[in-house]
């Protein structure tokens, strides 16, 4: 029996901003987080030096104390949600995968709608800049997010981008959760998986318990400003310390989030 040797063209990974833009592998989208948080990281360093060049000496005049405060709310907000959070990230999409022994996470199309999602959200927080950024705090505590006392459209970028980034932080934490009960990879069990992943497992479990809280705050707060509701008005028989309660009981878990895969 004769035979026809056939050349099959080796393949070649295509390459350029396009095809990062539309990625599903894990390990691009790791990269993608990282060099995203690197960027928000330099951005919360340059509002915390103009802060602190800012207190360098007395009666400097470098920033108007209006702007002081922006910087620090967006400071606080950048380095919370924009930095460390999405920097975890990058290692979760990145390593998680290899130490389950999976080629992918469980979802890649959601993967990468998470990025992108985080990316939007972001982007809308830095552009509130333009009009004047929120001046209330990155806790964003009661009356300082009222109308009456914040009637700029700051607060409103930022309560939008925090929703916006909380979609982004739930779509990921549903995929690594179940890329490491579903993918692993035979005769890994979960109690010899690697610490880092078990750590990554309970961040992401406790992503999905305190979003929703910080989320219910600020659709109620929404309401408020847009709505004339009272959830925050203590005039009109609503609690200031709702806000704080509901702010909590997200901001602990947050602290865990944010070390627990370090």
């Amino acid at each position: 029996v004769s035979t026809f040797p056939i050349s099959i063209p080796r393949p070649v990974h295509p390459t350029g901003i396009w095809n990062w833009m539309t990625t599903i592998d894990h390990k691009r989208i790791g990269i993608l987080y990282g060099v995203t948080a690197f960027i928000m990281f330099i951005s919360g360093g340059i509002e915390a030096t103009l802060m602190r060049l800012q207190l360098a000496g007395p009666e400097l005049d470098i920033v108007s104390a209006a702007v002081y405060n922006q910087l620090f709310t967006m400071h606080g907000t950048t380095m919370i949600f924009l930095a460390i959070m999405p920097l975890s990230a990058a290692f979760f999409n990145f390593v998680i995968p290899l130490q389950i022994g999976a080629r992918d996470v469980a979802f890649p199309r959601l993967n990468a709608f998470s990025y992108w999602t985080f990316l939007g959200g972001a982007l809308m927080l830095k552009l509130s800049w333009i009009g004047g950024a929120t001046d209330a705090g990155w806790f964003g505590y009661a009356p300082l997010t009222s109308v009456a006392q914040n009637p700029g459209t700051g607060i409103d970028f930022w309560i939008i981008s925090l929703q916006v980034l909380g979609i982004a932080s739930l779509a990921a934490s549903f995929n690594f959760i179940v890329t490491i009960i579903n993918m692993r990879a035979p005769g890994m069990t979960m109690m010899r998986l690697p610490l880092f992943t078990w750590m990554s497992f309970i961040t992401a479990i406790l992503l999905v318990l305190a979003f929703p809280v910080i989320t219910v705050a600020l659709i109620e707060l929404t309401f408020d400003r847009y709505f004339m509701f009272n959830f925050f008005n203590v005039a009109n028989g609503g609690s200031v310390v709702l806000w704080q309660h509901l702010f909590w009981v997200f901001g602990h878990p947050e602290v865990y989030i944010l070390i627990l895969p370090a």
